[in-house]
Protein backbone atom coordinates (compact mmCIF):
# COMPACT_ATOMS: atom_id res chain seq x y z
CA UNK A 1 0.00 0.00 0.00
CA UNK A 2 1.76 3.00 -0.79
CA UNK A 3 -1.25 5.90 0.55
CA UNK A 4 -2.35 6.18 4.13
CA UNK A 5 -5.71 4.19 4.47
CA UNK A 6 -8.46 6.52 5.24
CA UNK A 7 -11.91 5.62 6.53
CA UNK A 8 -14.73 8.03 6.60
CA UNK A 9 -18.33 7.23 8.56
CA UNK A 10 -20.72 9.63 8.21
CA UNK A 11 -23.31 9.71 10.93
CA UNK A 12 -26.47 11.86 11.89
CA UNK A 13 -26.50 12.83 15.67
CA UNK A 14 -23.81 12.46 18.25
CA UNK A 15 -24.11 8.43 19.69
CA UNK A 16 -24.98 7.51 16.54
CA UNK A 17 -21.05 6.24 15.25
CA UNK A 18 -20.74 4.76 18.79
CA UNK A 19 -23.86 2.24 17.68
CA UNK A 20 -23.30 1.62 14.48
CA UNK A 21 -19.61 0.54 13.21
CA UNK A 22 -17.81 1.42 16.08
CA UNK A 23 -15.96 -1.72 16.71
CA UNK A 24 -15.29 -1.45 12.89
CA UNK A 25 -13.47 1.95 13.23
CA UNK A 26 -11.51 0.81 16.45
CA UNK A 27 -9.80 -2.44 14.74
CA UNK A 28 -8.74 0.24 11.66
CA UNK A 29 -7.80 2.68 13.84
CA UNK A 30 -5.61 -0.21 15.70
CA UNK A 31 -4.44 -0.81 12.51
CA UNK A 32 -3.11 2.79 11.78
CA UNK A 33 -6.02 3.87 9.68
CA UNK A 34 -7.40 7.37 10.02
CA UNK A 35 -10.78 7.24 10.97
CA UNK A 36 -13.26 10.44 10.70
CA UNK A 37 -16.27 10.52 11.60
CA UNK A 38 -18.17 13.19 10.46
CA UNK A 39 -21.78 14.02 12.68
CA UNK A 40 -24.43 16.01 10.66
CA UNK A 41 -26.65 17.32 13.77
CA UNK A 42 -25.72 18.36 17.18
CA UNK A 43 -28.26 16.02 18.69
CA UNK A 44 -30.36 19.29 20.30
CA UNK A 45 -33.64 17.98 19.30
CA UNK A 46 -32.40 14.35 21.11
CA UNK A 47 -34.65 13.44 24.46
CA UNK A 48 -32.54 12.01 27.24
CA UNK A 49 -33.21 8.46 27.00
CA UNK A 50 -31.10 7.09 30.35
CA UNK A 51 -33.81 7.12 32.94
CA UNK A 52 -31.21 7.75 35.63
CA UNK A 53 -31.20 11.42 33.62
CA UNK A 54 -34.21 12.44 32.93
CA UNK A 55 -35.47 15.32 34.38
CA UNK A 56 -32.12 16.77 35.64
CA UNK A 57 -32.94 20.46 34.27
CA UNK A 58 -29.30 21.42 33.63
CA UNK A 59 -29.01 18.67 31.15
CA UNK A 60 -32.12 19.64 29.59
CA UNK A 61 -30.85 23.49 29.32
CA UNK A 62 -27.51 22.75 27.83
CA UNK A 63 -28.34 19.41 25.67
CA UNK A 64 -26.51 20.62 22.90
CA UNK A 65 -23.61 21.36 24.66
CA UNK A 66 -24.33 17.97 26.94
CA UNK A 67 -23.95 15.93 23.59
CA UNK A 68 -20.75 17.50 22.50
CA UNK A 69 -18.50 16.68 25.34
CA UNK A 70 -20.12 12.99 25.41
CA UNK A 71 -19.02 12.85 21.69
CA UNK A 72 -15.46 13.88 22.62
CA UNK A 73 -15.42 11.20 25.38
CA UNK A 74 -16.94 8.85 22.74
CA UNK A 75 -14.12 9.89 20.22
CA UNK A 76 -11.22 9.31 22.59
CA UNK A 77 -12.17 6.26 23.33
CA UNK A 78 -12.72 4.97 19.61
CA UNK A 79 -9.73 6.52 18.62
CA UNK A 80 -10.88 8.92 15.86
CA UNK A 81 -10.96 11.99 15.01
CA UNK A 82 -14.49 13.95 14.43
CA UNK A 83 -15.82 16.83 12.88
CA UNK A 84 -19.27 18.51 13.06
CA UNK A 85 -21.06 19.86 9.46
CA UNK A 86 -22.80 22.26 11.69
CA UNK A 87 -26.69 21.42 10.67
CA UNK A 88 -29.73 21.76 13.34
CA UNK A 89 -31.44 18.37 14.39
CA UNK A 90 -34.93 17.96 12.74
CA UNK A 91 -35.99 15.57 15.81
CA UNK A 92 -38.22 12.58 15.61
CA UNK A 93 -41.73 13.79 14.97
CA UNK A 94 -44.48 11.42 16.15
CA UNK A 95 -48.25 11.57 16.21
CA UNK A 96 -51.20 11.32 13.39
CA UNK A 97 -50.59 13.18 11.56
CA UNK A 98 -47.32 13.76 12.03
CA UNK A 99 -46.04 17.49 12.77
CA UNK A 100 -44.26 19.56 10.23
CA UNK A 101 -40.41 19.33 10.79
CA UNK A 102 -39.00 22.56 12.63
CA UNK A 103 -38.02 25.08 10.43
CA UNK A 104 -34.24 25.19 9.76
CA UNK A 105 -33.75 21.87 10.61
CA UNK A 106 -31.56 19.79 8.87
CA UNK A 107 -33.94 17.38 6.57
CA UNK A 108 -35.52 20.76 5.31
CA UNK A 109 -32.17 21.90 3.50
CA UNK A 110 -32.04 21.49 -0.38
CA UNK A 111 -29.93 18.19 -0.74
CA UNK A 112 -27.25 19.67 -3.03
CA UNK A 113 -26.47 22.42 -0.87
CA UNK A 114 -26.34 20.71 2.13
CA UNK A 115 -24.15 18.11 0.59
CA UNK A 116 -21.54 20.56 -1.14
CA UNK A 117 -20.33 20.85 3.32
CA UNK A 118 -20.07 17.12 2.88
CA UNK A 119 -17.78 17.27 0.09
CA UNK A 120 -15.32 19.98 1.70
CA UNK A 121 -14.87 17.27 4.53
CA UNK A 122 -14.30 14.32 2.14
CA UNK A 123 -12.05 16.64 -0.52
CA UNK A 124 -10.27 17.29 2.95
CA UNK A 125 -9.86 14.31 4.62
CA UNK A 126 -9.65 12.07 1.30
CA UNK A 127 -10.74 8.60 2.54
CA UNK A 128 -11.35 5.69 0.24
CA UNK A 129 -14.31 4.55 2.04
CA UNK A 130 -17.00 6.02 3.24
CA UNK A 131 -19.53 4.93 5.10
CA UNK A 132 -23.16 5.96 6.15
CA UNK A 133 -27.14 4.46 5.87
CA UNK A 134 -29.35 3.30 3.31
CA UNK A 135 -32.40 4.57 1.83
CA UNK A 136 -34.54 3.98 4.73
CA UNK A 137 -32.20 5.66 7.12
CA UNK A 138 -31.42 2.09 8.40
CA UNK A 139 -34.31 3.49 10.95
CA UNK A 140 -36.76 6.05 9.27
CA UNK A 141 -35.56 8.91 11.54
CA UNK A 142 -35.76 12.39 8.76
CA UNK A 143 -32.05 12.94 10.28
CA UNK A 144 -31.25 9.37 9.19
CA UNK A 145 -32.60 9.80 6.05
CA UNK A 146 -31.35 13.52 4.71
CA UNK A 147 -27.74 11.94 5.88
CA UNK A 148 -28.26 8.93 3.04
CA UNK A 149 -29.14 11.77 0.86
CA UNK A 150 -26.33 13.82 1.03
CA UNK A 151 -23.69 11.32 1.27
CA UNK A 152 -25.22 9.59 -1.60
CA UNK A 153 -24.87 13.11 -3.75
CA UNK A 154 -21.15 13.94 -2.13
CA UNK A 155 -20.16 10.41 -2.82
CA UNK A 156 -20.33 11.03 -6.40
CA UNK A 157 -19.92 15.23 -6.22
CA UNK A 158 -15.99 14.98 -4.53
CA UNK A 159 -14.76 13.70 -7.50
CA UNK A 160 -16.61 15.92 -9.83
CA UNK A 161 -15.24 19.77 -10.39
CA UNK A 162 -17.95 20.78 -12.79
CA UNK A 163 -20.65 20.21 -9.77
CA UNK A 164 -18.77 21.37 -7.21
CA UNK A 165 -16.20 23.64 -8.25
CA UNK A 166 -12.58 23.68 -7.01
CA UNK A 167 -12.51 27.10 -6.11
CA UNK A 168 -15.13 26.74 -3.47
CA UNK A 169 -14.90 23.42 -2.74
CA UNK A 170 -11.10 22.10 -2.47
CA UNK A 171 -9.51 19.47 -5.11
CA UNK A 172 -11.38 17.02 -6.27
CA UNK A 173 -10.61 13.26 -4.37
CA UNK A 174 -13.01 10.52 -5.44
CA UNK A 175 -14.21 8.02 -2.59
CA UNK A 176 -13.34 4.27 -4.03
CA UNK A 177 -16.13 2.54 -1.67
CA UNK A 178 -19.57 3.42 -0.13
CA UNK A 179 -20.88 1.40 2.16
CA UNK A 180 -24.14 1.09 4.19
CA UNK A 181 -24.11 0.59 8.19
CA UNK A 182 -26.13 -3.27 8.63
CA UNK A 183 -25.21 -3.93 11.86
CA UNK A 184 -29.02 -4.35 12.99
CA UNK A 185 -29.87 -7.37 10.85
CA UNK A 186 -32.11 -9.83 11.12
CA UNK A 187 -29.69 -12.99 11.26
CA UNK A 188 -27.58 -11.15 13.95
CA UNK A 189 -30.46 -10.57 15.88
CA UNK A 190 -31.73 -14.26 15.50
CA UNK A 191 -28.47 -15.77 15.98
CA UNK A 192 -28.29 -13.50 19.50
CA UNK A 193 -31.51 -14.66 20.89
CA UNK A 194 -31.62 -18.10 20.01
CA UNK A 195 -28.31 -18.59 21.94
CA UNK A 196 -29.62 -16.75 24.57
CA UNK A 197 -32.87 -19.15 24.77
CA UNK A 198 -30.17 -22.40 24.62
CA UNK A 199 -28.49 -20.80 27.75
CA UNK A 200 -31.40 -20.35 29.72
CA UNK A 201 -30.98 -16.65 29.82
CA UNK A 202 -33.57 -13.96 29.08
CA UNK A 203 -33.33 -12.53 25.67
CA UNK A 204 -34.27 -8.16 25.17
CA UNK A 205 -35.09 -9.26 20.95
CA UNK A 206 -37.85 -11.35 21.21
CA UNK A 207 -40.20 -8.15 20.56
CA UNK A 208 -37.52 -7.08 17.87
CA UNK A 209 -38.03 -10.04 16.06
CA UNK A 210 -41.85 -9.60 16.71
CA UNK A 211 -41.98 -6.38 15.11
CA UNK A 212 -39.93 -7.36 12.22
CA UNK A 213 -42.70 -10.23 11.01
CA UNK A 214 -45.43 -7.75 11.63
CA UNK A 215 -43.86 -4.87 9.70
CA UNK A 216 -42.66 -7.34 7.18
CA UNK A 217 -39.24 -5.40 6.91
CA UNK A 218 -37.52 -5.77 4.15
CA UNK A 219 -34.16 -8.07 4.20
CA UNK A 220 -30.89 -6.19 3.20
CA UNK A 221 -27.97 -7.83 1.28
CA UNK A 222 -24.99 -7.78 3.65
CA UNK A 223 -22.22 -7.95 1.45
CA UNK A 224 -19.46 -7.08 4.39
CA UNK A 225 -18.71 -8.90 7.69
CA UNK A 226 -15.78 -7.22 9.68
CA UNK A 227 -13.84 -9.35 12.12
CA UNK A 228 -13.97 -7.09 15.30
CA UNK A 229 -15.08 -8.87 18.08
CA UNK A 230 -11.60 -8.07 19.87
CA UNK A 231 -13.21 -4.07 19.77
CA UNK A 232 -16.88 -4.98 21.21
CA UNK A 233 -15.82 -3.71 24.72
CA UNK A 234 -14.62 -0.69 23.20
CA UNK A 235 -17.80 -0.16 21.36
CA UNK A 236 -19.76 -0.53 24.14
CA UNK A 237 -17.89 2.00 26.42
CA UNK A 238 -17.69 4.52 23.70
CA UNK A 239 -21.65 3.62 23.85
CA UNK A 240 -21.76 4.64 26.97
CA UNK A 241 -20.17 7.54 26.91
CA UNK A 242 -22.79 9.33 25.40
CA UNK A 243 -24.97 9.20 28.83
CA UNK A 244 -28.27 10.98 27.69
CA UNK A 245 -28.48 8.93 25.14
CA UNK A 246 -27.94 4.64 26.68
CA UNK A 247 -29.04 3.42 29.67
CA UNK A 248 -25.96 1.08 30.94
CA UNK A 249 -28.62 -1.20 32.24
CA UNK A 250 -30.81 -1.43 28.96
CA UNK A 251 -31.16 -4.05 26.53
CA UNK A 252 -28.51 -2.88 24.78
CA UNK A 253 -25.65 -4.78 27.12
CA UNK A 254 -27.99 -7.43 28.39
CA UNK A 255 -25.86 -10.44 25.88
CA UNK A 256 -22.81 -11.46 27.67
CA UNK A 257 -20.05 -10.38 26.07
CA UNK A 258 -18.67 -14.25 25.77
CA UNK A 259 -22.10 -14.85 23.98
CA UNK A 260 -21.68 -12.03 21.76
CA UNK A 261 -17.90 -12.73 20.74
CA UNK A 262 -18.98 -16.29 20.00
CA UNK A 263 -22.09 -16.29 18.19
CA UNK A 264 -21.74 -13.57 16.23
CA UNK A 265 -18.26 -11.44 15.88
CA UNK A 266 -18.42 -9.44 12.99
CA UNK A 267 -20.10 -6.02 12.04
CA UNK A 268 -22.09 -6.00 9.09
CA UNK A 269 -22.14 -3.67 5.71
CA UNK A 270 -23.87 -3.66 2.44
CA UNK A 271 -21.64 -2.51 -0.36
CA UNK A 272 -23.68 0.63 -2.35
CA UNK A 273 -20.51 1.46 -4.88
CA UNK A 274 -17.59 -0.16 -5.88
CA UNK A 275 -15.32 1.75 -8.25
CA UNK A 276 -12.45 -0.79 -7.66
CA UNK A 277 -12.72 -4.51 -8.42
CA UNK A 278 -13.64 -6.46 -5.01
CA UNK A 279 -15.30 -10.44 -4.79
CA UNK A 280 -18.35 -10.28 -2.44
CA UNK A 281 -18.79 -11.38 0.64
CA UNK A 282 -15.93 -9.52 1.86
CA UNK A 283 -14.34 -9.13 5.60
CA UNK A 284 -12.65 -5.67 4.87
CA UNK A 285 -13.65 -2.52 4.09
CA UNK A 286 -10.69 -1.65 1.98
CA UNK A 287 -10.88 -4.65 0.22
CA UNK A 288 -9.82 -4.02 -3.95
CA UNK A 289 -8.28 -0.88 -2.52
CA UNK A 290 -5.49 -1.88 -0.62
CA UNK A 291 -3.22 -3.77 -3.30
CA UNK A 292 -4.87 -1.03 -5.68
CA UNK A 293 -3.30 2.44 -4.40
Amino acid sequence: MTDQLRLMAVHAHPDDESSKGAATMAKYVSEGVDVLVVTCTGGERGSVLNPKLQGDPEIEANIHEVRRKEMDAAREILGVSQEWLGFVDSGLPEGDPLPPLPEGCFALQDVDEAAGRLVRSIRSFRPQVVTTYDENGGYPHPDHIMTHKITMVAFDGAGDPEAFPEDEFGPVWQPLKLYYNQGFNRPRTEALHQALLDQGLESPYGEWLERWKEFERKERTLTTFVPCADFFETRDRALIAHATQIDPDGGWFRVPMEIQKKVWPTEEYELSKALVPTSLPEEDLFAGIRDNA
